[in-house]
């Protein structure tokens, strides 16, 4: 039999790389999508050989984009992260990286029309039923991606897109504070279990006998290291409403340690079992609220200068993220950040009819 071809573009948003389809251009069945998908990324297989995917967690996601029926939204999107090594896709999370792809994907299929040089993007996460707006350099009726705005993880300048977020406190654990604590402990270490757009669980470095300044290949290679966040991992996805964790990519582990290039805080992510190179968006809001909240273990070490509007400045292993956020009367009232995306490819995913003949 021949192949199926699938409508596709493949973009970069933020440090993450992702294949972005139409809704309708895929199986409405969700588990014969999930078999295109895997089939796409070439998953399962540590190399991911037989698809795109790039071989880590990092681009191996999906953003699938429809038309929404919303009268707060303009497009619905669907994050789903494709598992590299194992036959699964989870949806368990946001991916704020990927979502900065989502405005000028919109854009660029005609779901949203351009409307002079900042097109807004009503945007609706599926995942956790949130609304963002991405703000899109637009030109001549098209999107714009050259620009001066450099982030690290990715080389190059481009084009801002500036993503504004909307009441995504507890967006899946159901509060910021899913145990109602700031502190708890789990196998005789304290943590904070946050929820400000993803489930993080933080931990001072120290605590696990670590600097919290190691590479994330010296991080991998430590598997004593990595059975005791595991194991606290397991217990703090209980008592954040989440469940048993074992199969999800959720919450995501955070060591935690006092910034050393000027910023709030310095970051080793795992997500969850292998550290990540820099830090995910959402992550990066969870952190970023973590040391505006009295009480947290990040609030004893991150350096904050509590206003209505600040700038955190979040470190890890390749760089820094920024995070803007506003407080009301001393809580947390919201958040914004900028991104770039770029449109890698425009063209079809090939997979095998004898998988799904549309």
């Amino acid at each position: 039999m021949g192949q199926t071809r699938i409508p596709c573009l493949l973009m970069r948003g933020g440090t993450s790389k992702a294949a972005c389809f139409l809704g309708r251009d895929l199986p409405e069945q969700p588990e014969l999508r999930d078999q295109v998908l895997l089939a796409a990324m070439g998953s399962p297989d540590s190399r991911q050989i037989d698809g795109i995917g790039g071989a880590d967690s990092l681009t191996s996601k999906v953003a699938i984009i429809s038309l929404s029926q919303r009268p707060d939204a303009d497009v619905d999107y669907l994050f789903a992260q494709v598992v590299v090594d194992e036959p699964r896709v989870d949806y368990g999370q946001n991916c704020g990286n990927v979502l900065s792809a989502v405005g000028p994907f919109s854009i660029e299929r005609g779901l949203v029309a351009a409307r002079g040089e900042v097109t807004a993007v009503r945007i609706y996460m599926e995942n956790t039923g949130q609304i963002a707006v991405a703000h899109v350099r637009t030109r001549d009726g098209a999107v714009d991606y050259a620009g001066d705005v450099r982030i690290d993880g990715v080389p190059g300048t481009g084009a801002p897109v500036i993503i504004q977020f909307q009441d995504i406190a507890g967006s899946s654990c159901g509060a910021l504070l899913p145990t109602g604590s700031p502190r708890d402990e789990f196998d005789g270490v304290e943590v904070t279990c946050i929820d400000n757009g993803m489930p993080v669980v933080l931990i001072r470095a120290d605590a696990l006998a670590c600097s919290g300044y190691e590479s994330p290949q010296q991080l991998d290679a430590d598997s004593y290291l990595k059975r005791r966040l595991e194991s606290i991992r397991l217990q703090a996805g209980h008592a954040m409403n989440l469940g048993d964790v074992h199969q999800r990519n959720v919450p995501k582990m955070c060591l935690i340690s006092p910034a050393v290039s000027g910023g709030a805080l310095n970051t080793r992510t795992f997500i969850p079992h292998r550290c990540h190179t820099s830090i995910g968006v959402f992550g990066a809001v969870s952190v970023a609220t973590a040391c505006t909240i009295a009480r947290t273990v990040a609030s004893d070490i991150a350096v904050v200068h509590l206003s209505d509007q600040m700038r955190l400045s979040i470190e890890h292993p390749t760089g820094e993220f920024t995070v803007e956020t506003s407080l009301q009367q001393g809580q947390f009232a919201g958040c914004g950040l900028v991104r770039t995306s770029r449109l890698i490819f425009d063209g079809a995913i090939c997979i095998p009819q004898s998988l799904w003949s549309k």
